[in-house]
């Protein structure tokens, strides 16, 4: 059973999302929270697998109270719930280390597959937002160095440079001709050898290092 806490400011929205998720058979909703900071506070007493964020809320925003839900509770992934004209927010929640951003208009189906994918340790970046986020990064400046790439092999790296054009596994085992299952494992070893969490982490230390860049 995949447990789940609500964190948005507006009442109607956690009703219908409580609503959708209820009708799983593998989903409970364990909490509400209607900001950030009470959303924190509930997710260390419930430890959810998966907490649904909303970015802007009163007391403590949704950036704040992801970044300190995934420093403090290794067991917890945050999907951030967002809208197009959030880029800025996007951006900051990756690096706060959300593992999934789905846009407010998904529909059910996307994001109960959202909640089973991010429980699973998987990431999830809707495509529209990786293409915005990829843009966003052409105008920051390289700030970081990722330690361990020398570990990485010919093929990882490869993986690596696919991993942050956005592409999925599937995507992936078509483009080097190898099975979703060998670059499963590839991607496992590229997090292990580089210490990151999720591939939302490896893409944006790609990005902030210089090993990748837009449109390259």
């Amino acid at each position: 059973m995949i447990s789940v806490l609500i964190a948005d400011d507006q009442a109607m929205v956690r009703a219908g999302l409580r609503l959708i998720l209820e009708a799983e058979d593998d989903i409970v909703v364990v909490a509400e929270a209607e900001n950030g900071k009470e959303g924190v506070r509930l997710a260390r007493r419930e430890k959810p697998d998966v907490v649904l964020m909303d970015v802007r809320m009163p007391v403590m925003d949704g950036l704040e109270a992801t970044k300190l839900i995934t420093d403090q509770m290794e067991g917890t992934r945050v999907i951030v719930l967002t809208t197009f004209d959030l880029d800025d927010y996007v951006y900051g929640s990756l690096r706060a280390g959300a593992s999934g951003f789905l846009l407010k208009d998904a529909d059910g189906d996307q994001l109960v597959d959202a909640i089973r994918v991010v429980a699973a340790g998987d990431a999830l970046i809707a495509p529209s937002i990786t293409k915005r986020l990829i843009s966003e990064f052409a105008h920051r400046p390289q700030s970081a160095e990722i330690k361990g790439l020398d570990e990485l092999t010919e093929r990882e790296v490869e993986v690596l440079g696919l991993m942050a054009k956005g592409l999925s596994n599937a995507e992936i085992g078509e483009a080097l001709f190898v099975s979703e299952t060998t670059v499963k494992t590839h991607v496992s070893h590229i997090l292990t050898k580089l210490d990151l969490r999720d591939r939302v982490q490896a893409v944006v230390a790609a990005y902030e290092s210089g090993f990748a860049t837009p449109g390259s």
